[in-house]
């Protein structure tokens, strides 16, 4: 689907009795060529019969990772092998888990497609996506099994210094169960997927599913099961090492930073934004590169930035947005989640997100 078509099947479903005329005049285009892309929505199954009738109203299906999160927080600077003082929490994480957090929060359609334990805390994440309007309908629940844990602790300044992570529970998100939820996967506008889940898997659904999928590499650890589907993604967002690591090249300066874009974009991939923490993102496509500082944000905790980050590039890509005020959106949910103690920011919004992007432009 292009962004022009994006654009007229976003009109359509707001308004399905919206006439050719009508939407020749919001796209500024001829009628007849507005007609040829209502022509390749409907042989594409988008919409069908007269009155542009939707298939189905837009949705983004995530597939990764939930956990409850355990986090610390020292009063002072830590104090190593040592007792510090602080405070602990307890809160609902995980890398696809927050990203749909964030995109709820946003007003897009979520489906998550994880796996739960027969636990305490499975209960209290399913209770939590409920109300969050998260659809885990089709998700996989295992009988006895222990739900996700991932427990850090960060330093007095709010960057995480040390984590543990309980994800074995993830080997069941094989390829076979993936293969059972294939017409969700292929009827949704964008999948996201997290390396939280066996390489084999991410590497069917990358390979098989036959719409956009923006990848989270996650970690250093994790980056590798992308190498072999750099091809098939649509946009990954992968921080500086992570992107050493992918690419195969030592970044030092802005001209192996280059080097290893092109190495990237090479394979495939359409597009990539690289998180370079304080100092901003480089965003690049086939086109059009470019380097963004961070917007001046009041700190609190780092933790779910990236997350933000993510959720605000599929946000930006249903709204049909370039590439620099893509990686515009991305920096603004990041500076209000940055804001916040919580991982997820609850104030999050796609008024607010709208907000901090225009004060970027006025800046």
């Amino acid at each position: 689907m292009t962004k022009r078509e994006r654009e007229i099947l976003k009109w359509i479903c707001e308004n399905p009795l919206i006439s050719q005329s009508e939407l020749a005049e919001k796209t500024n285009m001829a009628r007849s060529s507005v007609a040829v892309h209502i022509s390749n929505l409907a042989k594409q199954g988008y919409i069908m019969g007269r009155g542009y009738i939707t298939r189905t109203e837009p949705y983004v299906v995530v597939v990764g990772g939930l956990n409850v999160d355990i986090g610390g927080y020292p009063k002072a600077k830590i104090i190593q092998c040592d007792s510090n003082p602080g405070k602990i929490t307890m809160s609902l994480g995980g890398v696809g888990r927050n990203i749909a957090h964030n995109m709820s929060l946003l007003g897009l359609d979520v489906r998550l497609l994880t796996v739960f334990g027969d636990d305490a805390n499975a209960s209290k994440i399913a209770a939590s996506c409920g109300e969050l309007g998260i659809d885990i309908s089709q998700a996989l629940q295992m009988p006895g099994g222990r739900t996700s844990t991932y427990m850090f602790i960060d330093d007095s300044f709010g960057n995480m210094q040390l984590a543990i992570s309980d994800m074995e529970i993830y080997k069941q998100l094989t390829p076979e169960f993936l293969k059972t939820r294939q017409r969700l996967l292929n009827n949704a506008q964008v999948i996201v997927v997290d390396t939280n889940i066996p390489q084999k898997s991410i590497e069917w659904l990358i390979r098989h599913c036959n719409v956009p999928v923006f990848a989270d590499p996650v970690s250093t650890a994790k980056a590798v099961k992308l190498k072999n589907v750099l091809s098939n993604i649509h946009t990954l967002k992968p921080n500086l090492i992570e992107t050493e690591i992918l690419s195969g090249i030592d970044i030092v300066d802005r001209k192996s930073m280059d080097k290893a874009i092109d190495i990237l974009l090479d394979t495939g991939l359409r597009r990539i934004f690289v998180s370079l923490g304080a100092d901003g993102v480089l965003a690049a496509d086939h086109e059009h590169r470019l380097m963004l500082p961070c917007i001046e944000a009041d700190p609190v905790d780092s933790t779910g930035c990236g997350d933000a980050f993510m959720a605000a590039l599929v946000w930006s890509y249903m709204e049909g947005t370039d590439l620099r005020e893509t990686a515009l959106s991305g920096l603004a949910a990041a500076s209000l989640s940055i804001e916040s103690e919580q991982t997820v920011n609850p104030n999050l919004s796609e008024e607010q997100l709208k907000k901090r992007m225009n004060s970027i432009v006025v800046q």
